[in-house]
């Protein structure tokens, strides 16, 4: 029997002190609020008695170590696979509160903002929901029993949301219901998943939170 469950959760607050668009960049951890807000998320589904037998992270360093209260939690080696990774920016290594109106003015960067609806500067949002879609039906078909966690990022969990819900991939980046440690919930239903939860154990941590470097 595959898995009864799929919850996508995000890592916790990310030590960003320059306020850096870090995308995929290296050395981006958690900071010691984030490794509390990690605990918190992992500390709720225990709470409710979830029965999480796999787990699986992107390979970066904010989630893997976001990954670890849910390996301690469940006793699970998690499973690191590209497919979960945060997407590709252009803006990677700026810092956040950049202006895209500077970037009007620059002719070398126009390539990148001719589509928003894509978006051409960085992975197509129909690309982050096509892999985040596959994992997600790799880790429920290869699950005999339980639950799945998969720790990812914000854009390829909002990404998901909206391929089960039906909205349109194009979205205002400033209205994404993804909070840092935030449990998101999918059950297949037929040939599809359907989101069936949204959680923020975190939420009370987040208040002190700075969220600035997602792209």
């Amino acid at each position: 029997m595959p898995a009864q469950q799929i919850h996508l959760v995000r890592h916790g607050e990310v030590h960003n002190p320059e306020h850096v668009l870090y995308g995929r960049l290296p050395g981006f951890g958690l900071s010691e609020l984030g490794h509390r807000m990690a605990a918190a998320s992992a500390a709720k589904l225990v709470a409710q008695g979830a029965p999480v037998t796999s787990l699986y992270a992107s390979p970066l360093q904010r989630t893997q170590e976001s990954a670890a209260p849910w390996a301690q939690a469940f006793g699970l080696d998690p499973v690191l696979d590209e497919r979960l990774i945060e997407p590709t920016n252009k803006y990677e290594g700026r810092r956040s509160n950049f202006s895209i109106s500077r970037q009007v003015r620059n002719p070398a960067e126009w390539p990148w903002i001719i589509n928003p609806f894509k978006p051409s500067w960085g992975e197509a949002y129909v690309s982050i929901a096509s892999r985040m879609l596959a994992v997600i039906e790799d880790a429920w078909s290869s699950t005999d029993h339980g639950d799945v966690v998969l720790v990812s990022h914000q854009l390829p969990i909002w990404m998901t949301h909206r391929s089960v819900t039906g909205a349109r991939l194009f979205h205002d980046p400033r209205r994404r219901r993804c909070a840092l440690s935030s449990v998101t919930t999918l059950e297949r239903r037929g040939d599809s998943f359907v989101e069936v939860g949204y959680q923020d154990p975190a939420a009370e941590l987040g208040e002190k939170a700075v969220d600035l470097g997602a792209v």
